[in-house]
């Protein structure tokens, strides 16, 4: 049976996330994103063209699963988000914030990255802001071992 835990745990890692919405003709969709967890929000990445910007403008609900799995040591941890997304306007120090999160110190970063892809400055950038309504979780972590010997 899956045990629950402090969803800091994954909040606070450099993990990959999966956005899921649905388009206006009722098809889901979904996309991996980088996230910050800030002001009781996840906070993710997109630009006034992107897909999921427009789907979640248009219909906000949406669900975002983060997940660590790590077979080697039987680590299996499940967060579960969902809610209505707000899309915000670019915020380039907290951009720079969560590329400091997955990329490290801004002196390691790869320019040719930042000029090209990421464009912190970029007034077209969007943030997709979702305070869930709900959240869960799930530790399965003991699927190598039993529950005796589950993760904490």
């Amino acid at each position: 049976m899956p045990t629950p835990f402090d969803p800091q745990v994954l909040l606070t890692r450099p993990l990959m996330a999966i956005l899921s919405s649905v388009s206006s003709d009722a098809t889901p969709c979904n996309a991996p994103v980088w996230f910050l967890w800030e002001d009781d929000a996840l906070w993710m990445l997109g630009s006034e063209d992107s897909s999921s910007v427009r789907r979640l403008t248009s219909r906000p609900a949406c669900a975002v699963e983060i997940t660590e799995f790590d077979p080697a040591v039987g680590i299996l941890l499940h967060l579960g988000l969902r809610g209505s997304a707000n899309i915000e306007p670019n915020d380039p120090a907290r951009f720079r914030r969560l590329l400091n999160r997955y990329l490290g110190k801004a002196s390691d970063w790869n320019q040719w990255f930042v000029d090209n892809i990421a464009r912190i400055d970029d007034p077209a950038g969007r943030f997709i802001r979702l305070r869930p309504d709900s959240m869960f979780t799930n530790n399965v972590s003991y699927f190598r071992s039993g529950p005796d010997l589950a993760w904490p």
